[in-house]
């Protein structure tokens, strides 16, 4: 993880939103050698986690049909 003095980032702060973008680092952000900020990449949540792998996922075999075989139970 990459550090960097706030005076630095004020002077490079587009070019290193550009780098955490691109690599998904995050970067710590001091001012007087102690950690005040962190810059991650931005993550777009989902609401909910229904249809989160909608498409993703594909089964040829007919999931709910019977299957024929006995149980034993006991």
């Amino acid at each position: 993880m990459q550090t960097v003095k706030a005076s630095d980032f004020k002077a490079t702060c587009l070019r290193l939103m550009d780098k955490v973008c691109q690599t998904g680092e995050q970067i710590i952000i001091t001012k007087n050698g102690k950690p005040v900020s962190r810059l991650v990449p931005y993550r777009d949540v989902p609401k909910t986690i229904f249809g989160l792998h909608q498409q993703k996922v594909c089964s040829r075999d007919d999931l709910v049909a019977p299957l024929d075989v006995e149980w034993d139970v006991e």
